[in-house]
């Protein structure tokens, strides 16, 4: 009882939520439904005047006065006129509502996912993520629809019962027999269904998260033949979604007859005694058609209360996980240091250290720095810690301490954007959007196209762009899969470099492009004069590693080494079984 009564506070606070922040369209949607209630109970008052002042005399006097016959039109078109505008009012205002909410959250969601660090995001699944800022946010705000109903509907009811028992007290009493069995059905249906709803609106999100791995590793299940599997897996949570929505809507089935019943066996038992009275005189006809068709209103605002209150179990489910993701903790704070001059800038890593679980050191004290202008390259076996050393020199993590500095400036004391205007980063998987060539490489930036083709000939990629259907104007597909490996990497890398970066970070940036081509954008980066950008490269083959001016040895998260690549291939035997390994052909047996 405890988790029903807290579910149901906790729905009306977040109703709270959406009326302090749309009052005016909530205001309006409410007048209309309050419009629209009066007016429905309306339709019995002159239903009832009708009976006695027209209908009656006309079986007693086998006429009807002209007067009397316009005089119930006008009273009833009047009414369906009024009835219909308080009805626009009223679901106009609860959709615009509603869509206002759903549009503000989604772009909250989204605002706070671009501000979490990576590390936030490394934790949480993309498929969650998504359900975030779809379902759960739809969920969160589905009870505003049924809302200004309830609201109008309340007011609805007060006014039939209260008419009702001006009219005929007796007759009243016993139509409001009905309400406790109204009220007894709702409290079952909320018990019931409750818990199955909270269910399937986390099932929704894992299904979510399951079907978003599947095609997000799309090559990998073809590839290994894993289609059936992968079908299977995603089979299982449809189907537990599914049964868990049918047993759902077979309460539901149960519950809507039920409730439409109940009604309507309180008109008879009104009826019946209604009739006696009328018969003995102390009733009169009209009034007993006035008390039947009020009971038959007074229903209505159970019913529809009994719709608001259903959704409060999935509102309350959605929205706590939107707020989960707004109140995550974690996000960067920014200084207001600026980097100034387009010069190559001067790298210094101060005794960094970070992990990402405690005990678990990726980097331990690593320091170094880089010269202007100049090119090194980090150099290390799998999990030395390479990656996550250009997840800090980017800052999309923080070290746990030490410090990165670009210019004599902690990153950490720059203002927001100004690192990314000074250094640009090509990870190790290359990333195109569904896009144009030109889209992909400016990021809607307005970028000369004279830059973008420099920046594509540096890249060793204008020569295949230039054959492309459309050239610039190519579209590349969901992430650029018309593309081989090494031309994503190469538009990857002229997306950086258009953006004229002082300090440039390739993380094995060119692991699918054939060495000699390789060779030649290193070389394109190194001759590039003045706008030349200061260069840290990570990596493996041989040939390019020597064309670093000094090469860092990191293992195990720390540098064992420094120097030049000559120099560390004399003194450093590990460093060189490492570079070598790469270049040694390996014995197949026969």
């Amino acid at each position: 009882m405890t988790s029903r009564t807290s579910t149901m506070g906790d729905g009306f606070a977040v109703l709270g939520v959406a009326i302090k922040r749309e009052p005016w369209i909530f205001t309006l949607s409410t007048v209309g439904s309050l419009l629209f209630g009066a007016l429905t109970v309306a339709d019995a008052w002159v239903l009832g005047w009708a009976t006695n002042h027209a209908v009656l005399p006309a079986f007693r006097d086998g006429k009807i006065g002209d007067g009397a016959l316009w005089a119930v039109l006008g009273l009833f078109v009047g009414v369906a006129i009024l009835r219909a505008v308080g009805i626009v009012a009223r679901r106009l205002g609860a959709g615009i509502m509603q869509y206002r909410m759903q549009a503000h959250y989604r772009r909250a969601v989204t605002r706070q996912y671009l501000t979490l660090p990576m590390e936030w995001h490394q934790k949480h699944p993309t498929g969650e993520l998504l359900s975030n800022a779809n379902s759960d946010v739809e969920a969160a705000w589905a009870p505003i629809a049924p809302l200004p109903m309830a609201v109008g509907t309340v007011a609805m009811m007060v006014i039939a019962v209260v008419q009702m028992l001006v009219t005929d007290l007796v007759l009243a009493l016993v139509g409001l027999l009905v309400f406790p069995c109204v009220i007894a059905a709702n409290v079952a249906y909320q018990r019931l269904a409750s818990p199955l709803m909270t269910k399937a609106q986390a099932l929704r999100a894992e299904l979510s998260e399951v079907a978003h791995e599947s095609f997000d590793g799309a090559m990998v299940v073809k590839t290994l033949g894993r289609e059936s599997e992968e079908t299977a897996r995603f089979a299982r949570r449809a189907h537990e979604l599914q049964d868990v929505n049918i047993r759902a809507g077979r309460i539901r089935a149960a519950f809507d007859p039920t409730l439409a019943a109940l009604p309507n066996l309180g008109v008879l038992v009104v009826l019946a005694v209604g009739v006696s009275r009328v018969l003995d005189g102390t009733s009169n006809p009209g009034d007993l058609v006035t008390i039947a068709y009020l009971l038959t209103i007074v229903s209505f605002p159970i019913r529809s209360i009994g719709w608001l209150l259903g959704e409060f179990p999935r509102s309350v489910v959605g929205f706590q996980r939107v707020q989960s993701v707004l109140e995550a903790t974690g996000e960067m704070t920014y200084g207001k240091a600026a980097l100034d001059g387009r010069d190559p800038a001067r790298l210094r890593v101060s005794g960094l250290a970070f992990a990402y679980e405690p005990g678990q050191a990726l980097l331990d004290d690593v320091t170094f720095d880089v010269t202007p202008g100049r090119t090194v390259a980090v150099v290390g076996p799998t999990a030395s810690g390479k990656s996550t050393l250009t997840n800090l020199l980017t800052r999309l993590v923080d070290p746990d301490s030490g410090s990165v500095q670009i210019d004599g400036i902690d990153v950490r004391d720059l203002a927001r954007g100004e690192l990314a205007g000074s250094v640009s980063v090509v990870p190790q998987t290359a990333f195109l959007f569904d896009d144009t060539v030109r889209g992909n490489v400016t990021l809607g930036a307005d970028v000369a196209e004279e830059v973008v083709w420099a920046a594509l000939r540096i890249a060793q990629a204008d020569g295949f762009v230039a054959a492309l259907p459309d050239g610039l104007e190519t579209r590349l597909g969901e992430r650029g899969t018309s593309l081989s490996g090494g031309q994503r990497q190469r538009i990857s890398l002229a997306r950086a470099l258009v953006r004229r970066p002082r300090l440039l970070i390739l993380d094995d940036a060119t692991s699918a492009v054939d060495p000699e081509v390789e060779a030649r954008i290193l070389a394109g980066l190194r001759g590039a004069g003045d706008g030349a950008p200061t260069l840290v490269v990570v990596a493996y083959r041989k040939a390019t590693i020597g064309l670093a001016d000094e090469v860092i040895h990191l293992d195990e998260g720390r540098v064992l080494d420094r120097g030049s690549h000559v120099e560390l291939l004399d003194r450093n035997p590990a460093y060189a079984r490492l570079v070598n390994a790469y270049e040694q052909p390996h014995e197949v047996d026969a």
